[in-house]
């Protein structure tokens, strides 16, 4: 009898490089010109994505995990980049090899929270672009769907089309919800808003986590371009990516004094690829402010501290850091941490996932580890763990 493999972790944020027909081969005739495509770039020399007259990211800068040359180089093509970054069969055996037992997958082209399907004009294109997405997802997870955690795509710009996509993709086996930490940002109402009402209570009640992804508002600022002539391009993405961690902080704190909480105390919410070392400072901070400001006296509705609400429904994913979960441990609560690799982005973890997990993790008991690698994202995402594998570590 074979041996079962020994698995190190769920990994609760990993990301597909979309195939090449995600969308032309799933969108009406008309439509096939305008959605996402793959198309050579002389210039660059290299697979981009266009939709319409639009340039999108390159192919390979979603696929940067075990290629020889360092980033900002990339894959030019699928064929030089890493088959795992794009084939199910691939990551599965990616998975088994690495430790990996699920993963909680993100998106890339259309933006990690959907936005760029904004730069479109038509109305029932854009919801066609968001539909062939989470078609894609179904078929390519279809392989092993117990493995992997899809989490809706939502035309979030349209509340009432987003309920509806939410309640089919709900019939198609999705277990979470991506969702833009800042509408405010798209000329749509705040989180707090009652607007939204119409979702959270959806989500809520069909236990669909809304993850909040960085760079899920704006993903650069509006002088990266300008920035990197002064500073170098590895610089200027480098300080692009700590300040998208840093946003993440900012839209968390506008959720912890949004009421949201208050009025669903079931939903959960994810901090995506943030990190958690900056958490305890929010928290202190967020709880200090609420107090010297007297929020509670103008707020009834809040029967906690911010820092419990944190407590009670949000969680938050890191990778890299390294011994951060232990230090924050007992401002965030061992039951909201989740770890992932970011697999297989410029910045992801790869071929050091047994590494980082010691590293950041060797002084903890064997339940909190446990935890943190598996039992936290198992219970939000209804993942089954198998009483055959057997867990390492």
């Amino acid at each position: 009898m074979r041996e079962q493999p020994a698995y190190l972790c769920i990994d609760a944020d990993a990301h597909l490089t979309e195939a090449r027909d995600t969308w032309t081969s799933r969108v009406a005739a008309k439509f096939k010109d305008q959605v996402p495509v793959v198309r050579w770039d002389p210039e660059a020399k290299q697979e981009c994505w266009y939709m319409g007259g639009i340039k999108l990211p390159p192919v390979g800068m979603t696929a940067c995990a075990g290629y020889a040359k360092p980033f900002p180089e990339f894959p030019a093509t699928y064929e030089e980049a890493i088959d795992a970054a794009y084939d199910v069969d691939a990551r599965l055996r990616y998975m088994d090899e690495t430790g990996i037992w699920a993963q909680v997958i993100y998106p890339n082209i259309g933006g990690f929270g959907g936005q760029d399907f904004l730069k479109l004009d038509d109305p029932e294109l854009k919801l066609a672009c968001v539909r062939a997405y989470n078609d894609f997802l179904v078929d390519w997870a279809s392989a092993d769907p117990a493995r992997f955690v899809l989490n809706v795509a939502v035309p979030f710009w349209d509340l009432d089309e987003t309920v509806k996509e939410v309640e089919r993709c709900l019939k198609l086996g999705f277990r979470g919800v991506n969702f833009t930490a800042a509408p405010q940002a798209f000329g749509l109402p705040s989180l707090g808003d009652l607007h939204w009402e119409p979702l959270w209570s959806l989500a809520e009640e069909a236990r669909l986590p809304i993850s909040f992804h960085i760079g899920s508002g704006d993903m650069f600022a509006a002088d990266f371009v300008e920035r990197s002539k002064v500073d170098g391009m590895p610089a200027t993405i480098a300080r692009a990516s700590v300040d998208c961690y840093l946003t993440n902080g900012i839209q968390l704190t506008d959720l912890l004094f949004s009421g949201v909480l208050c009025r669903h105390p079931d939903l959960r919410f994810v901090s995506v690829e943030s990190g958690i070392g900056w958490i305890p400072f929010v928290l202190e901070a967020a709880d200090y402010q609420f107090h010297v400001n007297g929020v509670g006296r103008t707020r009834p509705e809040f029967r906690m501290l911010p820092s419990d609400y944190f407590r009670q429904n949000v969680y938050a994913c890191y990778w890299f850091e390294r011994g951060a979960a232990e230090q924050a441990l007992d401002a965030i609560g061992r039951n909201n941490i989740m770890f992932e690799t970011d697999f297989p982005h410029p910045t992801c973890l790869y071929g050091d996932v047994a590494e980082t997990i010691e590293a950041g993790l060797s002084g903890m008991p064997a339940d909190v580890r446990r935890k943190i690698l598996f039992e936290n994202a198992a219970e939000l995402f209804r993942i089954d763990l198998p009483e055959s594998i057997h867990l390492a570590g």
